[in-house]
């Protein structure tokens, strides 16, 4: 196999002003790729320039441009409310933005893709912590398994084309996710969101109670996406799936997809306290328990990725912390 990535690389990162690509790119610069002097390039594309929903146009793009590697970022999210209400819209442009990308950068000879999974889309009941062999093994969690379908085929396509032809794609599969550039929206946005926009607005408001989903008994695993950023660029350098040393199934099968994130978990009650202390809001919180709480437990199992070499470097609070820095441009960029 040729160099996994090269600083002489043309790297084109798909979703690049989402917060998982923006990660991304920040922690391959900081890596020293796409710098002119050793003839590298990132490329980055917005919407108004190349619709990844078009399939024609998203080849052409490819046939243009030629990129060594590729990272696809992009994809429609929400939480728990956004996904009930739009079922078709999140299978549809997940499948179309996954298929159009992988298979132009296959047809145009890309030499190796990262393909973003999610620790959602597997099963609600998995064995906890989760490995990877879970995939496929159980039902999926109602509130987001039109999300969660599109983003198996588009693990499962990566791991196809290996298979069949090949190709080098490879798929990591984050934890929740928060940070510098996440989604605000009052009722389109993850856990980690809503609750840094609620008590943000209720200690600035003086509001006396917050009203949270759920019963806040689900645990949940959090990783500042400055993590997957550097986890994104250690796999791209670090990782191939056909390695004899390679991490393998109990049935020593090659994976193509690993969990990443930090092995950690909280309930999402002590979360709610937890930033409410941070931000000094000292009103009630109350539970909504009329409203679903989704998956019980969703910890994952890190230990394929951290024997390659790789682990999460920012706490919960230190993640936290730096994220309340940015908070208040990112809300007013994001509907305020």
């Amino acid at each position: 196999m040729q160099d996994k990535i090269s600083f002489k690389d043309k790297i084109y990162i798909a979703g690049s002003s989402g917060m998982a690509g923006r990660a991304i790119k920040n922690a391959l610069l900081e890596a020293g790729y796409g710098k002119n002097s050793f003839g590298g390039e990132i490329l980055t594309t917005k919407r108004s320039e190349l619709d990844l929903l078009d399939s024609k146009l998203v080849n052409e793009w490819f046939e243009q441009n030629k990129p060594d590697v590729v990272v696809l970022a992009a994809a429609k999210v929400g939480g728990i409310q956004a996904n009930s209400l739009q079922p078709a819209t999140f299978i549809l442009e997940n499948l179309k933005i996954q298929t159009n990308v992988i298979e132009a950068a296959w047809q145009n000879k890309v030499r190796r893709l990262l393909f973003l999974g999610s620790s959602c889309i597997y099963p609600k009941f998995a064995d906890q912590p989760i490995k990877e062999e879970s995939l496929l093994k159980g039902d999926l969690e109602a509130t987001n398994e039109w999300y969660a379908i599109a983003k198996i085929s588009g693990v499962k396509l990566c791991e196809s084309l290996r298979l069949q032809y090949g190709f080098d794609a490879i798929s990591l599969m984050p934890t929740n996710l928060y940070g510098p550039g996440d989604n605000y929206h009052p009722t389109n946005s993850h856990v980690m969101a809503s609750f840094l926009r609620r008590f943000h607005e209720a200690e600035l408001n003086n509001f006396k109670k917050v009203i949270c989903w759920g019963t806040g008994s689900p645990m949940r695993e959090f990783m500042h996406v400055d993590d997957l950023g550097k986890a994104s660029v250690f796999a791209l350098e670090n990782w191939d799936p056909d390695s004899e040393l390679a991490p393998k199934t109990k049935e020593n099968k090659i994976l193509t997809y690993l969990n990443v994130g930090t092995g950690k978990d909280i309930s999402i009650k002590d979360l709610a306290y937890k930033i409410a202390q941070m931000i000094s809001y000292k009103g009630i919180i109350e539970w909504d328990i009329n409203k679903p709480d989704g998956t019980p437990k969703k910890q994952l199992d890190i230990s394929r990725l951290s024997k390659l070499g790789w682990e999460a470097s920012i706490t919960l609070e230190e993640g936290i912390a730096r994220t309340l820095k940015t908070i208040k441009p990112d809300l007013e960029r994001n509907y305020i």
